[in-house]
């Protein structure tokens, strides 16, 4: 009995330190905090979160307002100090922007995921970056309101934002998108997280809105693990699988 009674109490203790280790283990994932880029919001990433969600992994959407870059990097900031523990931080578009501010002087932010975005250096800005490119088509598709704040037309989105998408989701995608206030593409960078962050970039080669040449060189400067992918300006829609993937990759890292 003695014997039976050793294992028994043996048996426990592991089974009490191997739930006693669960918890440390889960805070050491990284949670995944999503940027979208102009003409949208959060919920253009609702592809790639149930993908990610799968993995384990806790995902936060950042609803950014759109109407100043200041905006945007301060309501990123508060998403980010939600948060406790190691954290990839992913931008679109305009998005990478945001990312690169918002991720500098955060010692949780451990990675940073460009997906076709803008990657700017100290002191500039979006429009900076775009001087020496051919203007991408899908600017002849964006209108301006009194205030100066853009959408894209019905067009611009079905033929230039998101031309390998379903009509369906095309259509979604023009009804809910965010107005975006003109004046954020000329707010200049202060501080570039991916200076001193390793970072991943997503290019995509049938892109509409972002120069693909501008894309790689930004991927080039900032020195990042790079995918190319035959997709449009929106591939975490269209190609979600493979844009989790690379998150996924840049998560793995950090084990």
């Amino acid at each position: 009995m003695k014997n039976v009674s050793l294992s028994l109490l043996m048996a426990a203790a592991m089974s009490c330190s191997a739930l006693a280790a669960t918890p440390g283990e889960a805070l050491k994932k990284p949670t995944v905090v999503l940027v979208h880029g102009a003409f949208a919001d959060g919920s253009a990433w609702n592809k790639v979160i149930p993908l990610l969600e799968a993995k384990g992994l806790d995902v936060i959407a950042v609803q950014d307002p759109l109407t100043t870059l200041s905006d945007d990097v301060a309501t990123t900031r508060r998403a980010l100090a939600r948060v406790k523990g190691p954290i990839v931080l992913v931008g679109h578009s305009y998005g990478g922007a945001v990312i690169t501010e918002a991720g500098a002087n955060n010692d949780n932010v451990k990675a940073l995921v460009y997906v076709a975005a803008f990657a700017p250096s100290v002191g500039e800005t979006v429009s900076d970056l775009n001087k020496n490119y051919p203007v991408a088509s899908g600017f002849n598709h964006i209108e301006a309101d009194d205030g100066g704040y853009l959408k894209l037309t019905r067009e611009g989105v079905a033929k230039h934002l998101a031309q390998d998408v379903s009509a369906d989701q095309a259509a979604l995608m023009y009804a809910t998108q965010k107005p975006t206030n003109g004046a954020i593409f000329g707010e200049k960078i202060t501080d570039a997280a991916w200076e001193k962050k390793p970072s991943w970039y997503i290019v995509s080669l049938q892109d509409h809105m972002l120069n693909t040449d501008l894309q790689k060189a930004m991927a080039k400067k900032i020195h990042a693990n790079v995918t190319t992918l035959d997709a449009s300006h929106a591939p975490h829609i269209s190609q979600p699988d493979a844009v989790a993937n690379v998150i996924l990759d840049a998560v793995n890292t950090l084990k």
